[in-house]
């Protein structure tokens, strides 16, 4: 049997509808900026990043999208999980959002919503959508038994 190394998350690549508006907001959320063009047969793209190259994002405008937003329940992305070390950190995070127009709401069920936190027995989890209702979640692992 073949041994293969784990892989890891090198990077996220999503299709929006206003590259320029999702480049904005994606780079004012999570920190990361404009590193290069990627053009490709039919569209276009940019690719975002923190200088250490860690987080790595890259949005894509394809010419054939007709502008319809998101949705979960159709084949494809069901959703982008990001883990934080605690659920301080998903408390600071839903200012964060708020400061970016991601406004609270009973569920992330539209376009800029996130939900309350919600404490399952695996973690806690805020959930919240992007300008082209693409569900993202932050995670948080329980904390430690004392």
């Amino acid at each position: 049997m073949t041994t293969v190394a784990a892989p890891a998350l090198h990077h996220l690549a999503l299709t929006v509808r206003d590259l320029e508006a999702s480049v904005e907001w994606y780079g004012q959320v999570f920190g990361i900026h404009h590193q290069m063009d990627v053009p490709h047969p039919g569209g276009f793209a940019q690719l975002l990043s923190d200088d250490a190259w860690q987080l790595v994002i890259v949005l894509h405008r394809h010419d054939v999208n007709g502008g319809e937003t998101f949705l979960e329940s159709r084949t494809g992305l069901d959703h982008v999980g990001f883990v934080v070390p605690a659920r301080e950190d998903l408390v600071a995070w839903q200012s964060h959002l708020e400061d970016h127009g991601v406004s609270r709401a009973a569920a992330a069920d539209r376009p800029l919503t996130q939900s309350a936190i919600a404490d399952e027995p695996y973690g806690s989890v805020l959930v919240f959508r992007d300008p082209d209702n693409i569900q993202l979640e932050f995670f948080a692992p329980p904390a430690a038994a004392e």
